[in-house]
């Protein structure tokens, strides 16, 4: 995915949203002209960059999404946002299987009388992500200690909330190189000490409890989930304390039942920076 952002001045930082400070270099711009800042982001390896992509379960398109940030060097609170978008059609092949021929004696209705005819369009929805402590934002470009209570919100944009529900069915962790756990597998917590199970009061905003943790080779941690978005709200789990909700169930099971109303699934990432110590760029929280 190519994008080209004209900058205002050369002073002008421009950024990938929560990566201003994350240190892999194909996630930067480059600048073959002092004005423009260029993005060449990967679509095959789109979460390695925070690209969230979205497939829609009836038509087979993929579209991806990140969010740029074009922010003056006078001043922090002047910053511009820009939502891009791709769109993708899928290489899956469509197949056609051809039925017998219709029954001896099938008879069909000459006169249909059609009394009501609705229509209208759901607006494709836009997923979000926060980890916060307390009522505190915490991004990528913050630094929090080892243990640091955190809770993760997954929500949808204003618009789509009234639509559609949530449920994230997998969830892994990773170093952003070679190490990786998964935490979230069938829509369960693996280990809830780690990384506690997903629930909701309305199916539009899920949230999970955690500690901040680290790997021993980075300070950033990736966390890459894929979340179903299901119209008005994805069928709940029987989880552990007897509740219907979003997280571990009594009984192991090969796969999350199918849900007939399942219109999206979403693959999304976020990134956190952790360390023991602080550093004169980024206050610890």
């Amino acid at each position: 995915m190519l994008i080209e952002v004209e900058k205002p001045d050369v002073q002008s930082n421009v950024y990938l949203d929560n990566l201003k400070y994350y240190p892999e270099i194909g996630c930067h711009p480059t600048y073959a002209e002092q004005n423009k800042a260029v993005f060449n982001l990967s679509l095959t390896k789109f979460s390695s960059c925070g690209i969230t992509r979205i497939i829609n379960q009836l038509t087979g398109i993929h579209s991806y999404y990140h969010r740029i940030i074009v922010e003056g060097t006078n001043d922090l609170d002047n910053r511009e946002y820009i939502n891009v978008k791709c769109l993708s059609t899928s290489s899956q092949r469509h197949n056609i299987t051809r039925r017998e021929v219709l029954p001896a004696g099938f008879v069909e209705q000459e006169d249909i009388e059609l009394t009501t005819t609705i229509e209208n369009n759901a607006p494709e929805p836009m997923l979000k992500v926060a980890v916060k402590q307390g009522n505190s934002l915490v991004d990528g470009e913050l630094n929090v200690k080892p243990g640091t209570p955190l809770t993760m919100e997954i929500y949808l944009d204003k618009e789509s909330a009234p639509i559609y529900g949530l449920l994230v069915s997998f969830m892994r962790v990773s170093d952003t190189k070679s190490q990786e756990e998964t935490i979230i597998f069938n829509g369960c917590a693996v280990d809830p000490y780690l990384f506690e199970n997903f629930n909701t009061e309305n199916g539009d905003l899920l949230s999970a409890k955690f500690r901040a943790f680290k790997f021993p080779e980075t300070t950033y941690v990736q966390f890459t989930g894929t979340v179903n978005i299901c119209l008005d709200k994805c069928k709940g789990i029987e989880c552990s304390n007897g509740q219907t909700g979003y997280g571990r169930r009594k009984r192991e099971i090969s796969g999350i039942p199918h849900d007939p109303k399942k219109v999206f699934e979403v693959t999304l990432t976020t990134y956190l920076k952790v360390d023991y110590k602080e550093d004169a760029t980024n206050k610890g929280i």
